[in-house]
């Protein structure tokens, strides 16, 4: 947990009012690196831009923007000491007031915390997500992984593209944790997989919409010996927003599983249990509640999802029909408040809940960054035994997703994609950062998501490549996705308006059987 704000013993101050920078030398997760009050106009001492330091009651000084044309914005820019952030994980933050902010053009604009990180491949600028409207103080802040390569940092705090009024204060920021990492794996120590079978290929379901003889479809026709059941939280009313809503939901979804489960085992099929939607999450624009939102800054929020895991494990103890528990599909943890866990942490925890319960069933771990192989640089294994880890890919984004959210281009696999030449060597080199982690930490690697929509040129050229990657590695995976929108379906041709399946195996389905044929169960089929 990283709620602790230190006394420090700086080594080095540097001060301009109450502009503090502290050497990092010797910092700890909690310790202040650089802080501002804005109490007077010493403090926008070496900053450029607008805004002005105004009294607030009860409060002292702050600084303050107002605008009246929606259409510009007003910053003002703090340098930070790169040498004290660079290979750095840090929280950058302050306190925030706003009147009558209005609706932003997109969601990048509105009012700024926010961090411009230089490096030699090019800009980066996170910050937290502020609404808009009118709120009292309330403090905002946005870990980031400040890159070895970063050559400045600038904050930024201001309104960009909206009217309206803003005040800040108190400036922090903070060591969330030293970024490295940790000692590599004896070379002989055994790689747990929590199974025996030669492998385990499958899909990934919904359960809404999945009946029995489409299992048997799946099991007994294609070979598939592992589904991986999504709790997935769809469509929620803008009422049902509290943690009884979401208990509510998840005992639902716990009884579909248990007739899943049941359908499983008549077919020698492995189930691993996907927690796609957590308490506390948000809904993305395809309409699920992610691992985003209030997951990551509301103390309660986590505090329930370890109750939810709780909860599974002991409702599912010791069942051999679930080959493991996938603790958070996606994880998004960049805004992780400064009282909270991020997902190193957070799934630690998560583990060792369900650890006290059933000490000896599989743990799944995805990483950040959506769960993507890049989410690897700067994770870390959880510390528990018995734990697979796993990860998403979809790149490049631009071919997988053409013509989902919108009208596209058509993108074509094997080919240039954004200047990048994009064929079997490009999947290797996208995933290089799981493969580094697995060889380093000697763990097991499960794909628990991979696809490209059923129109984008060469999809089964590109499924076929990615699957003899997978393959060569040795790893389980799951198809994204089996039955469910038919987007993704193999089972449906290249046209977006023919919603029939075809009457003869596409080339995506016969790179899908191609492997599955394959399978074993522990039944001996």
């Amino acid at each position: 947990m990283l709620r602790r704000m230190k006394q420090l013993w700086p080594v080095m101050l540097v001060l301009l009012g109450c502009i503090v920078w502290h050497s990092a030398s010797g910092a700890q997760a909690g310790d202040m690196l650089w802080s501002n009050q804005l109490a007077n106009a010493a403090d926008l001492a070496n900053s450029q831009g607008s805004g002005g330091i105004v009294t607030e009651p009860g409060r002292g000084g702050a600084l303050f923007f107002t605008l009246t044309n929606a259409a510009e914005s007003a910053t003002r820019t703090f340098s930070l000491p790169i040498e004290e952030l660079r290979g750095r994980y840090v929280f950058i933050g302050a306190e925030v007031k706003a009147e009558t902010i209005s609706a932003k053009p997109n969601p990048w604009n509105g009012i700024k915390v926010m961090a411009r990180i230089d490096t030699p491949a090019g800009l980066q600028w996170p910050q937290p997500e502020i609404p808009t409207g009118s709120f009292g103080w309330q403090r905002y802040s946005h870990r980031i992984l400040v890159p070895k390569s970063a050559t400045a940092v600038t904050l930024v705090l201001g309104l960009e593209q909206v009217s309206g009024k803003v005040w800040f204060d108190d400036v922090r920021v903070v060591l969330a944790k030293e970024a490295g990492e940790a000692p590599a794996a004896l070379a002989n120590a055994p790689i747990f997989r929590g199974h025996s079978l030669p492998r385990l290929r499958g899909a990934m379901i919904a359960p809404d919409s999945l009946t029995e003889p489409d299992l048997d479809v799946l099991a007994n026709e294609w070979g598939g010996n592992l589904v991986r059941w999504q709790l997935i939280r769809s469509g929620v009313p803008a009422a049902e927003t509290g943690f009884e809503d979401y208990d509510r939901w998840l005992e639902k979804q716990l009884n579909q599983l248990d007739r899943g489960l049941t359908w499983a085992a008549k077919r020698g099929v492995k189930v691993v249990v996907d927690l796609h939607s957590p308490p506390g999450g948000r809904a993305l624009s395809g309409g699920y509640q992610a691992a985003i939102g209030r997951i990551w800054t509301d103390s309660k929020a986590q505090a329930e999802f370890i109750a939810v895991w709780r909860k599974i494990a002991a409702r599912y103890q010791g069942d051999a029909r679930i080959w493991g528990y996938d603790l958070l599909n996606e994880p998004v943890d960049n805004a992780v408040a400064e009282d909270c866990d991020d997902w190193q942490s957070l799934a630690l925890r998560a583990g060792r809940a369900v650890r006290n319960i059933d000490p000896a069933c599989t743990l799944i771990v995805e990483p950040p960054d959506w769960g993507s192989a890049s989410g690897f640089v700067g994770f870390q294994p959880i510390g528990l035994s018995n734990v697979v880890y796993s990860f998403h890919i979809y790149d490049p984004h631009q071919f997988t997703h053409q013509g989902v959210y919108g009208p596209a281009r058509p993108i074509t696999y094997p080919g240039m994609i954004d200047g990048v030449m994009w064929d079997k060597a490009a999947i290797e080199r996208a995933i290089a950062p799981a493969t580094a982690f697995a060889r380093r930490y000697r763990v097991h690697l499960y794909v628990g998501e991979f696809s490209v929509i059923r129109w984008a040129p060469g999809g089964d050229k590109y499924l076929s490549d990615l699957i003899e990657v997978i393959e060569g590695y040795g790893w389980d995976w799951s198809y994204h996705a089996f039955r469910e929108w038919d987007g993704w379906s193999v089972e449906h041709g290249a046209a977006p308006a023919d919603h029939s399946r075809t009457a003869q195996p596409t080339a995506r389905k016969q790179v899908l059987l191609k492997w599955l044929g394959q399978n074993k169960t522990e039944a001996g089929r």
